[in-house]
């Protein structure tokens, strides 16, 4: 499935997309994932993972999406009960997939820093998603 094919969704249907596919022990070796973990390519499952959506808007000529995190509660980007806030960073730069062996949605999003490119996976857990806009 293309970029351009793929739907864009916003927090209900992936809150939605989680309770469809409860968060469960990973059986197809990506590991846990509960906060953002590095995956590199060779760890990646593409074989068994269907992209299902995304969390990133398609228009490229539109605003830059915020890299402004959400954490009300005072939890980390690394905490595994940061909520997953798809307005914000680095929610809104993820593409949604579903793994066809252990049933969980996986959000993947790429780092890119000064001088390396990361991919990043996080496992959905319904329970944690918000709909929680940037203010301003």
């Amino acid at each position: 499935m293309s970029f351009s094919e793929t739907p864009l969704l916003q927090a209900q249907a992936l809150k939605a997309l989680a309770n469809k596919h409860p968060a469960r022990a990973c059986t197809c070796g990506m590991g846990a994932c509960t906060a953002w973990e590095s995956v590199p390519g060779e760890r990646w499952p593409a074989a068994q993972v269907t992209r299902v959506g995304s969390l990133r808007a398609s228009d490229s000529f539109g605003p830059e999406p915020t890299y402004e995190e959400f954490h009300p509660h005072k939890t980390r980007y690394d905490s595994p009960d940061a909520p997953i806030a798809p307005a914000f960073f680095p929610y809104n730069r993820c593409d949604v997939f579903t793994c066809g062996q252990c049933d969980r949605v996986l959000l993947k999003y790429t780092e890119y820093g000064g001088y390396y490119v990361d991919d990043r996976v996080r496992v959905v857990q319904a329970d944690l998603v918000t709909d929680a806009q940037p203010q301003g």
